[in-house]
């Protein structure tokens, strides 16, 4: 077997592999918005009825509101602000939104703060929370304004109304976390008993992030009973998911997680559902029968912000399979754990990517040799190899067996340039997730024009020294003896640089990396072969 139709097929793999990642994201199919669920009037400044069902293979009662179509809260809100957020509660609701993240600025050229909550219909993200009594009624609590909020904003409390209840939410606020702790206390002031449920969940449209050759998940996430899963919102909108026991849900976009975290063995039930035209992940907590005067809390966390693989497993509650690096994640994951320890040494997410190129080129430096060493040895039978073909003509079944028989002869195996690249196709998928989802390489800088390793370079220059690299490592293997992968391989490194052109600068930075290093082991072990005696 020629080494070239070897490379020739590993090439041509990696672009289906690509471009059948990039079909996935685009064709896959779109969820029909569901019909809004006609809602009735109960009394003027009361809060709308819901209408509680659930689906047909659920049998748990839904104790949260389902298909309500329940709108982002509107009114007056009180604004806060730490080390890394600056948000806003709303009085209408009591919940968090239009919160911005300060460390995330929403592009290079734009320095505010990424909006991971958002009202506007475009990116529409927010927080919901309310009651559902036993009845089926939906409460939303109506709060005022605190009449002393602290100046750093780290605590914050509001007292509000939800129907007959009195709630009482107090937010804390660490400096530098990305979660947000919250104490509800609902107190029954009616003059009967009150039974139901607290919800709290995050309702998201359906927009779909564009990158380009790549499928990003983007959708709803679901902890239950320490099994995690991942429900696209076709698959919300076709199957609704209600499960009860202890759990997490939230969700998840490219780079950023929001995701509501009760307490981790409270006896809750998580949910994804349609919400009129958006969805809806969320948690309901059954609360126990509420007897006049009588009070009972709920302390929960929630997390917005960066799926930091490191932050996300220090919290213990499985968060970091937020984190998705494919079919290869054993792989994936210490090289990642090395890319950022290199990143802690030289401070530069490109000079770590180089590093840690190394770092793979050297535990393959050996198979590599042994192709190499292959390469150079077919190199050698070159001059022989064409003899054969002016011999034989265009006869190919002759041609083949001459050419086998000439490997025989000279004690070259053609096929040990194959073993090698196969073993480092898993590192090279592993290594392409990492840097997809790593949250730290957006927008992280490498030298001069390459302003983020996330995004294609805008001057095409690394696809252009990359297309380069293939050129000069073609010069170093031995020529196609058929004219027809001749033309085709000469054309690699042209197709090559247009394909990687719309790739992020990390990627085609972790390519060119490999082939420069590829291209000096292999120029020094095909000059020792070629100035070797036969």
């Amino acid at each position: 077997m020629d080494n070239q139709k070897t490379i020739l097929a590993v090439a041509l793999a990696i672009v289906v592999f690509l471009l059948f990642q990039a079909w996935q994201e685009q064709n896959a199919p779109k969820p029909v918005a569901p019909t809004a669920v006609r809602q009735s009037v109960t009394a003027p400044g009361t809060p709308t009825p819901a209408t509680v069902s659930s689906p047909a293979a659920v049998t748990t009662p839904m104790v949260a509101p389902a298909g309500t179509g329940l709108q982002p809260a509107t009114g007056p809100t009180v604004p806060f602000q730490t080390r890394v957020f600056t948000g806003q509660i709303n009085l209408n609701g009591g919940d968090i939104q239009n919160l911005g993240l300060r460390h995330y600025p929403l592009a290079v050229d734009n320095p505010s703060p990424y909006p991971i909550l958002d009202t506007t219909p475009e990116k529409l993200t927010v927080q919901q929370s309310g009651f559902v009594s036993s009845d089926g009624q939906t409460l939303i609590a109506r709060f005022a304004a605190p009449a002393v909020q602290s100046a750093d904003s780290q605590l914050l409390t509001l007292t509000g109304k939800a129907g007959p209840l009195t709630v009482e939410k107090t937010w804390t606020f660490q400096p530098d976390s990305y979660v947000v702790e919250e104490h509800i206390t609902i107190t029954n002031n009616g003059s009967t008993a009150w039974d139901g449920s607290y919800f709290d969940q995050i309702l998201r449209n359906d927009r779909a992030e564009s990158h380009m050759f790549m499928s990003i998940f983007t959708g709803a996430v679901l902890m239950h009973q320490g099994n995690f899963s991942e429900v696209s919102f076709g698959d919300i909108h076709d199957h609704p998911e209600l499960k009860s026991g202890p759990g997490w849900a939230g969700m998840m976009d490219h780079y950023f997680l929001t995701a509501i975290l009760p307490s981790e063995h409270a006896q809750t039930q998580v949910y994804a559902r349609p919400s009129g035209t958006d969805y809806v992940a969320g948690v309901s907590t059954p609360l126990s029968a509420l007897a006049p005067g009588q009070s009972t809390t709920i302390t929960q966390q929630i997390f917005l912000g960066p799926k930091k693989q490191q932050t996300l497993a220090a919290m213990g509650r499985g968060l970091e399979q937020t984190v998705d690096y494919g079919w290869f994640s054993v792989i994936a994951e210490p090289m990642h754990v090395v890319l950022t320890w290199f990143h802690g040494l030289v401070g530069n997410w490109g000079l770590a990517i180089i590093l840690l190129v190394i770092v793979v080129k050297f535990i393959f430096f050996y198979p590599s040799a042994i192709s190499y060493r292959s390469m150079a040895n077919m190199r050698k039978l070159q001059p022989k190899l064409e003899k054969l073909k002016k011999e034989v003509g265009d006869d190919r079944q002759k041609l083949g067996a001459a050419m086998m028989e000439l490997y025989r002869s000279e004690k070259v195996n053609p096929m040990a340039g194959c073993l090698p690249i196969v073993l480092q196709m898993p590192f090279f998928i592993a290594l392409y997730w990492v840097l997809v989802e790593s949250v730290s390489l957006r927008q992280a800088p490498f030298i001069l024009w390459i302003h983020d390793l996330a995004i294609p370079d805008p001057y095409y220059i690394l696809p252009l020294l990359m297309g380069v690299s293939m050129f000069f490592q073609q010069r170093l293997n031995p020529a196609p003896v058929d004219p027809m992968q001749k033309r085709i391989m000469s054309a690699l490194p042209v197709i090559f640089a247009v394909f990687f052109s719309f790739f992020p600068a990390g990627l085609v930075l972790y390519w060119l990396t490999n082939n420069v290093v590829s291209i000096g082991q292999q120029y020094l072990i095909t000059r020792h072969i070629m100035a070797a005696k036969d």
